[in-house]
């Protein structure tokens, strides 16, 4: 009779340690599932804003023009005849004349067309010289435009807040999102400062400072990008073996935060995006560098804008 008692004692804390264990895988999973819905929920909710400052008055989808401009006068406004011809019906048909000299443009208003200079009406203003970091923002109805400088180019880049790429606007299609595509990198850096080559859609190559690769591994093969810095981040331009079919066909750009106390580095694919130039053939985009071409496909992050509509 005692033997039975301990067997059955036994067997009962047999059944409360099995109940035990069940319980606490249970819990684990839930833990589990839970961590992974918030990690998706946060992806959601950094691709809405990222649409959304897609969509500002000054995002990208309000680009509406990049006019290239000459050594001397060059004429703006709507008439064909203009050598910048500006959205018809938006400005003046003959709104003023840019004129270029050496590093230095200057800006003539004609027929009193009421165009703003940092919010301020003007006739005359010089809107680009040496040195100019922020360039003064021109205004006229539902235009804005100011001047940008690409190696020895200027040009003139003009935003509309009522374009068709703006108004018509209807989200990104994107991978689902996985945390298989969000992976640990350890940046590898020499002991020199390091210059990689980077050339824009204008053909045009400058050598930018890189701090280093970032290495990491996917199906237990390496991977290298070279990255550039940008403020507490990396900028990273790449391509991959889906770009051209079922992804933008020049890549696409990763933002990774730079590693905190623990020198852990996070390259989140989830939040691989399309450069500006997949919305608008107005934009001077960075290439991905010849070392930043994946030998893989990354099936995460933003797939062809033209797949949306």
């Amino acid at each position: 009779m005692k033997s039975i008692r301990v067997s059955i004692s036994i067997a009962f804390v047999l059944i409360l340690s099995l109940a035990a264990c069940t319980s606490k895988q249970e819990q684990t999973t839930q833990t589990a599932v839970q961590d992974v819905a918030a990690y998706e929920a946060s992806i959601n909710a950094w691709h809405q804003e990222r649409e959304a400052k897609l969509k500002a008055e000054d995002g990208w989808l309000a680009l509406a023009g990049l006019f290239w401009l000459n050594e001397g006068e060059n004429t703006f406004g709507s008439a064909a005849g203009n050598d910048l011809v500006f959205p018809e019906g938006k400005i003046a048909a003959r709104a003023g004349t840019f004129i270029l000299s050496g590093n230095e443009v200057t800006l003539q208003v004609h027929n009193k067309t009421a165009i703003l200079v940092n919010n301020k009406q003007v006739t005359e203003a010089v809107v680009f010289e040496r040195g100019t970091k922020d360039a003064p923002e021109m205004k006229y109805g539902s235009l804005k435009w100011y001047v940008i400088k690409r190696g020895n180019k200027y040009g003139i880049r003009l935003r509309d807040t009522q374009s068709d790429a703006r108004l018509n606007f209807k989200g990104i299609t994107r991978y689902p999102v996985t945390t298989d595509w969000r992976v640990e990198a350890r940046l590898e850096s020499g002991i020199f400062p390091k210059k990689i080559a980077i050339t824009n859609v204008l053909g045009q190559t400058a050598q930018e400072e890189s701090p280093g690769t970032l290495v990491f591994t996917v199906d237990g093969k390496e991977h290298r990008l070279d990255a550039l810095g940008e403020g507490d981040s990396y900028f990273v331009i790449f391509a991959d073996k889906t770009n051209g079919t079922e992804t933008y066909g020049a890549g696409r750009y990763l933002y990774a935060d730079k590693p905190g106390a623990d020198g852990k580095i996070i390259l989140d694919f989830n939040k691989a995006t399309n450069p500006p130039c997949a919305f608008v053939p107005y934009a001077t985009c960075p290439l991905p560098p010849k070392q930043n071409f994946l030998t893989i496909p990354v099936p995460a992050g933003e797939k062809s804008y033209e797949e949306a509509h």
